[in-house]
């Protein structure tokens, strides 16, 4: 995960530029906008029209990409995925609604399971959501857990198989 970095301040030559993704994905308790809908500030290709005064929330969030090595084919406008770095070291990857499966292309989901398979150990999980559906991605499997409300967390618990470790997700409360 060390692609993903934990800083506040975007990687040398990356910006936002048109991409407003973020204002369509992420759930703005302050707005009431729920997942998946658009910010009624947003101006798509432009930005925010209320920047300045922006709720908390917005000013809190931090684009996994903006902050990352990563390559301008995780570009959120591109690849429609926004990455939310945790504080833990975990990585929750929220997709646009309008291409559900984008991050099963590569080369999303190859980093996805790489991730993973890094971060397990630690207890650093790496969580797919689209709109309030989650889903758990695993070293071995994904589970999706369905639609999850706002206080609701994944538990990731691992077992020993005839085969080696294996692991479970499932929700619980926060």
């Amino acid at each position: 995960m060390s692609e993903l970095l934990h800083g506040r301040a975007a990687a040398a030559g990356k910006s936002c530029g048109a991409c407003t993704l973020c204002c369509k994905v992420l759930r703005i308790e302050e707005l009431a906008k729920p997942h998946g809908d658009w910010c009624v500030h947003a101006k798509p290709g432009r930005g925010c029209a209320i920047y300045a005064d922006r709720p908390p929330s917005c000013r809190a969030f931090h684009c996994g990409w903006l902050a990352s090595g990563l390559s301008q084919e995780w570009f959120p406008a591109k690849s429609k995925i926004v990455l939310i770095t945790e504080d833990g070291g975990g990585v929750t990857a929220v997709v646009d609604a309008a291409r559900p499966d984008a991050w099963r292309e590569v080369p999303f989901y190859p980093q996805l399971k790489r991730w993973a398979e890094a971060g397990i150990d630690s207890g650093r999980q790496v969580v797919v959501r689209i709109g309030k559906r989650t889903i758990a991605v695993l070293p071995d499997r994904d589970v999706d857990l369905g639609p999850m409300e706002p206080g609701e967390r994944v538990l990731v618990e691992s077992a020993p198989g005839p085969t080696g470790v294996t692991f479970s997700a499932r929700r619980a409360p926060a």
